[in-house]
């Protein structure tokens, strides 16, 4: 081969890593973007999930406006136990709110919101729980009714709300509460910060979803509030 032709071939080479290189770049940006707008996308939804839906709170008629740009807003199965001295004496399908977009989301499950980012889950509101030395009261916020939306473009998703109360006083004993979810990690970090005791996570009907288990110190006055709201799209 003459050196003109090497020469040629060398610019060629070269260019060809340019394009391979310039390849690269472009693909690394577009990815950064698409997970910059999921994040942002989950952490607006968690912040709608946070101030629309406080059902401890909230009482009638309400209205919830999910504003998500790419994703799914659905609900799923999740169940909550109450036992007592380890006989179970509330077992509820309270249902999660979930939002998937881009491999981040949040949820809202039994009163509490939790958002997932690029650096991991993380709980913004705890469970609508109160323990003193003298009085337990466990909030159960139900949500009831099926929403399941797909979005990919940016799309309201607007929901009606009912909810009502009912409160009920227990024996005094020894509970622990056991709700199902997908981030348990995540709550249990949340409580030991809390100073409450959280036991293994159990799955009880072998569905393959784990329980976050916590763990209360005996109580001689006890209340279960039922905090029950209805999704209507």
């Amino acid at each position: 081969m003459s050196r003109g032709q090497s020469h040629v071939v060398g610019v060629v080479v070269l260019l060809a890593l340019g394009v391979v290189t310039l390849s690269l770049v472009t693909a690394g940006v577009g990815a950064l973007v698409d997970s910059s707008a999921a994040n942002a996308d989950a952490t607006r939804v968690a912040d709608t999930f946070e101030k629309g839906l406080r059902p401890a709170t909230a009482g009638g008629a309400g209205a919830l406006s999910v504003a998500v740009t790419d994703g799914r807003l659905h609900t799923e199965n999740r169940t909550l136990r109450l036992t007592r001295d380890g006989a179970v004496v509330e077992s509820v399908n309270v249902s999660a709110l979930v939002y998937d977009g881009g491999g981040y989301g949040a949820t809202a499950l039994d009163g509490a919101v939790v958002v997932r980012t690029g650096g991991g889950a993380r709980v913004r509101r705890g469970f609508p729980v109160t323990s003193t030395p003298e009085l337990l009261v466990v909030g159960v916020a139900r949500l009831r009714g099926d929403v399941d939306v797909a979005a990919n473009r940016p799309t309201t998703v607007r929901l009606r709300t009912e909810t009502t109360h009912e409160r009920r006083d227990l024996d005094a004993g020894t509970y622990r509460l056991s709700v199902e979810t997908a981030t348990p990690g995540a709550f249990e970090r949340y409580y030991r910060e809390r100073g409450v005791t959280v036991e293994p996570r159990t799955d009880a009907d072998g569905d393959g979803v784990e329980s976050v288990v916590l763990a209360f110190p005996r109580a001689t006055r006890v209340a279960l509030v039922t905090h029950e709201t209805e999704l209507v799209r």
